[in-house]
């Protein structure tokens, strides 16, 4: 700790040394305060502990880098996630990360600020919590508590992340970042292409469940980011910002939220939905080089459930996707010590969110007691074994 401590300070007084000497007015505090952001939650793995145990050498090579404008993206890691469902996911290095970082500290409230507030994930405050309460207040408007009829239509954009037009995203950038090198910076985190230096971790069997059109390694140099990094996730929400401001100001939706590519449009008209979504389709596909999914269009009364953000919002309740929590009790089941408290813990978190009766969340916690763990009275939160 004291180690840390001094180089820490060293590298805070190197930053009033090297402060004036760049065109960007980027000081060393400032690519400190990225790395601790980035560093929250991933400070064990491998290539963190590798970056802080040298961390004012990297720290000013980073520095000079980005300063000199000669920095340049390293190595990323594909590997494939098969749950839910199979998808690549994208890993840069550690010091890649720390770059993403600077670059959103600086650029995220501009473009935050002009979101609407209807716009979720990836943005402080609004997760799925918050798009979910979002959309249930929002049924209960336009039902009047669940008294009138009404009726959502819910839409989601096909092959999104690896559909989206670089050249069109690089323009919705500049709109909003006016200093040259900032902009710069935006542009090789942008248009850098991981296939080019790239580790596959995995076997071939696991890529070869990847569908080759949802895959990036099949797409044009000029559209796709890949999925798995902070800026992919900002530049994402840029992207569809602006099909916010046409279904909002445009449209005149007044029933409407978006959580990444799904959205929910209601309305007590079933043929004004239809309409709507006739007019989004044709924005999206004009205006950002994408298309609807006409697998997973769905047109239906609300009374029936609006599944969103992996809850369903039903007449007075708003409970957990039933998938979702069958997956849960087969997942604690395979699971023992520190990993099962961990997933049973979250498990448990997204219980509390929704409605879930106390057996639901009895269910769950018995899983845990079986295997050794203890429980609290009310079931709402898993401790270590007791062996």
């Amino acid at each position: 700790m004291a180690t840390r401590t001094t180089t820490i300070r060293t590298i805070s007084l190197l930053s009033g040394r090297f402060a004036d000497h760049n065109d960007a007015g980027l000081t060393v505090d400032e690519l400190l305060c990225a790395y601790y952001d980035c560093r929250r939650r991933k400070r064990t793995t491998i290539n963190a502990l590798r970056f802080e145990a040298n961390l004012e050498r990297n720290i000013m090579a980073l520095y000079r880098e980005l300063a000199d404008g000669s920095y340049r993206p390293g190595t990323s890691i594909c590997f494939v996630v098969t749950r839910p469902k199979p998808r690549e996911v994208w890993a840069a290095d550690f010091r890649d990360r720390v770059v993403h970082h600077l670059l959103y500290n600086r650029i995220a409230d501009r473009f935050h600020r002009s979101f609407i507030a209807d716009s979720c994930a990836c943005i402080p405050g609004r997760g799925t919590f918050y798009g979910a309460i979002r959309l249930e207040h929002k049924v209960r408007s336009i039902t009047q508590n669940w008294s009138r009829r009404a009726y959502y239509l819910k839409l989601d954009l096909a092959n999104f992340f690896v559909s989206i037009d670089k050249h069109i995203l690089r323009n919705l950038l500049a709109r909003k970042i006016e200093d040259p090198w900032t902009m710069q910076l935006a542009e090789t985190i942008l248009f850098h292409d991981p296939r080019q230096d790239v580790r596959i971790k995995g076997t071939p069997r696991l890529l070869a469940l990847i569908p080759p059109h949802k895959s990036l390694f099949n797409q044009p140099a000029h559209l796709g980011l890949p999925i798995g990094n902070l800026s992919s996730q900002f530049f994402a929400n840029v992207y569809l910002d602006t099909l916010d401001q046409h279904v909002k100001h445009r449209l005149g939706v007044r029933y409407y939220i978006r959580y990444v590519d799904d959205m929910i449009l209601l309305h007590d008209s079933p043929q004004w939905l239809n309409h709507a979504g006739a007019e989004i389709g044709a924005f999206v596909t004009e205006r950002l080089g994408l298309q609807l999914n006409p697998r997973k269009t769905i047109l239906q009364p609300i009374d029936r459930g609006v599944d969103f953000v992996g809850q369903v919002i039903k007449p007075w309740r708003r409970v957990l996707r039933r998938i979702t929590y069958d997956n849960a009790l087969a997942r604690l089941e395979e699971r023992t010590g520190e990993d099962l408290m961990r997933s049973a813990n979250s498990y448990l978190g997204l219980l509390r969110q929704s409605d879930h009766s106390h057996h639901a969340r009895a269910r769950l916690a018995r899983i845990a007691i079986r295997k050794g763990h203890c429980v609290d009275g009310r079931f709402r939160k898993i401790y270590r074994s007791k062996i």
